[in-house]
């Protein structure tokens, strides 16, 4: 029920945020009522530079002030990979305005993105009122994404196996229920607002030859080479404006007026790219053309988004694919005794070069089955899609978005759960209640003050309180000792210890690299102060009692 409920949500997002773009479109740019941006074959010249450069200039002004107050908003992946699903709404309704904002005014980014935050930020603060666990709250988040992608794209399976993918990090017999109703809610309430406007538009393709399926893996190897090149430009553009020393809240004023300027030739590059992606009407285009609208719009995707507008490349890959795969097959044909169908190779390249960018090979391909009904053209997309997404992740080894949480200095590549490991941190397992010795202290003091069998280790300090080492006592009660020794002579681990805030995996590295069964826990490396100790058995203990729960919660048995 709370599955169906946010699949709706999803889905009036999706209409309403939509809604509010193509007005914006409409009054900023003069367009006729339920005309696309990028649909234009021509506009104002000088409205189509000042609005992206000026929208780009307010856009930084209030992204500044915001990132002073509130730093980095947490999204989706992010959301169910470290929070357990847990999200700010507050968060998530400025991200989505930001999203809003930069398309409105003709950035060239993907409304995807604020789709699936405000539809995943209002599904956390769903589950949050009904006070759901952690396993739960990572479902019902990407329920949230499946509705909104399945009413974007009118792709129900697509979103579906997006919130798997791309949200949940998983395939699980517990979850396919809710993601699968929120997915077909989203899609069906999406459509009743608007039936003609969402999904993608694609001709009819004719059947492939066997000789077709081959070139398509071929293919795959292009996509995401050139989905790695663009990631990579995005990411080099921001280091230009650094480099350039310009002021954050001035770059996307820049990046606006570039983007206005390839507009002057090319509209096609202007916002999401939505309207230029109905293939039927795209493809009739001179050749010449097709390819400029390529290289156009795929500089201006990199300058958006590098400049600081707020959005995704999921639009814009589905649109850069689709004229790659339209070159690629015109180009084959040259060569004698090859004959590729260029609208087959239009959706071959629009799913391959997505999954380099966005990941989500099963997504990928079910939006092309959505998109055309061709089961043997899925097929090859198949082929395609996995060729590129192994390439993808073997030299490149980062999503698009996994690839901007590289860049600012997180580990994580997917929304797998790993949250809860840095949770269990050394605090949560450590025994505070631990015995301490002065480092002066002779062998027959030591004896005296702690007889053989009342502990395994003993933590010595000297006098100040600091670390010093850890006594053994099975070593210090030895008879081949001499007990005039002082114990400074048998500590050891003197310069090992662990510090409370690392995470039980962590805390396990320590103990083989320093070959260890206990160690002590000090507050910082610099005071020493000991706090506590942690054995290797009990941290291993715990581990694999977490990690069980997490695999009972991810089937469906807790």
């Amino acid at each position: 029920m709370l599955a169906a409920l946010v699949g709706a949500v999803a889905g009036l997002v999706v209409a309403g945020m939509g809604a509010v773009v193509a007005l914006m479109h409409t009054l900023l740019f003069k367009l006729p009522p339920g005309e696309r941006l990028s649909a234009q074959v021509s506009v104002d010249p000088l409205t189509v530079f000042l609005v992206p450069c000026l929208g780009g200039l307010l856009f930084g002004l209030v992204s500044a002030y915001i990132a002073r107050r509130r730093g980095t908003e947490v999204d989706p992946v992010e959301a169910n990979a470290l929070h357990g699903g847990r999200m700010s709404m507050r968060g998530s309704l400025i991200v989505a305005g930001q999203t809003l904002w930069s398309s409105g005014v003709g950035a060239s980014v993907g409304l995807e993105a604020g789709y699936t935050q405000l539809a995943s930020g209002l599904a956390s603060k769903i589950g949050g009122a009904f006070r759901l666990r952690r396993s739960d709250m990572r479902v019902l988040v990407g329920c949230g994404a499946a509705g909104a992608i399945a009413g974007a794209f009118g792709a129900p399976l697509g979103g579906a196996f997006y919130g798997f993918e791309l949200i949940i990090g998983s395939y699980a017999a517990a979850s396919l229920a809710p993601v699968g109703i929120a997915a077909l809610v989203g899609y069906l309430v999406a459509r009743a607002f608007e039936a003609d406007r969402l999904g993608i538009d694609a001709g009819a393709v004719s059947t492939l030859a066997v000789q077709d399926i081959a070139i398509a893996a071929a293919f795959g190897l292009v996509a995401a080479g050139f989905g790695i090149a663009l990631m990579r430009g995005v990411a080099a553009c921001e280091k230009l404006f650094a480099w350039a020393r310009v002021k954050p809240w001035l770059r996307p004023m820049l990046g606006g007026a570039l983007v206005g300027l390839l507009a002057l030739i090319s509209p096609q590059v202007l916002s999401s790219g939505h309207g230029a992606l109905h293939l039927t009407g795209l493809f009739n285009l001179p050749l010449e053309t097709i390819a400029l609208i390529f290289v156009l719009k795929s500089i201006a995707s990199m300058i958006s988004l590098g400049s600081g507008f707020r959005g995704g490349l999921f639009f814009a890959a589905l649109l850069l694919g689709s004229l790659g795969g339209q070159l690629f097959a015109t180009g084959m044909n040259l060569i004698p005794g090859i004959h590729l169908e260029p609208d087959a190779f239009a959706i071959i390249g629009m799913s391959a070069l997505s999954v380099s960018v966005i990941g989500g090979p099963l997504t990928m391909t079910f939006i092309a089955l959505e998109t055309t009904g061709d089961l043997w053209l899925s097929t090859a997309v198949l082929i395609a899609v996995i060729i590129s997404m192994q390439v993808t992740r073997e030299f490149f080894g980062y999503s698009f978005t996994t690839w901007r949480f590289h860049l600012r200095g997180e580990t994580i590549r997917s929304a797998a759960d790993v949250g809860w490991i840095r949770d269990l941190t050394v605090a949560q397992m450590m025994r505070a209640d631990v015995r301490t010795t002065p480092v002066e202290t002779t062998v027959d003091a030591f004896r005296q003050a702690f007889p053989l069998g009342a502990t395994n280790q003993v933590i010595a300090v000297d006098d100040d309180g600091r670390y010093a080492g850890m006594v053994i006592m099975a070593e210090a009660h030895s008879t081949e000792l001499p007990g005039t020794k002082p114990l400074r002579d048998i500590l050891h681990h003197a310069d090992h210890m662990l510090l409370a805030q690392l995470t039980v995996q962590e805390a396990i590295a320590a103990f083989d690299g320093f070959e260890a069964e206990a160690l002590a826990v000090v507050d910082t490396a610099e005071r020493r102060q000991v706090i506590g100790m942690l054995t290797e058995a009990h941290a291993l203990r715990r581990y694999s009692d977490a990690s069980e729960r997490q695999r009972r919660e991810l089937l469906g048995e807790l």
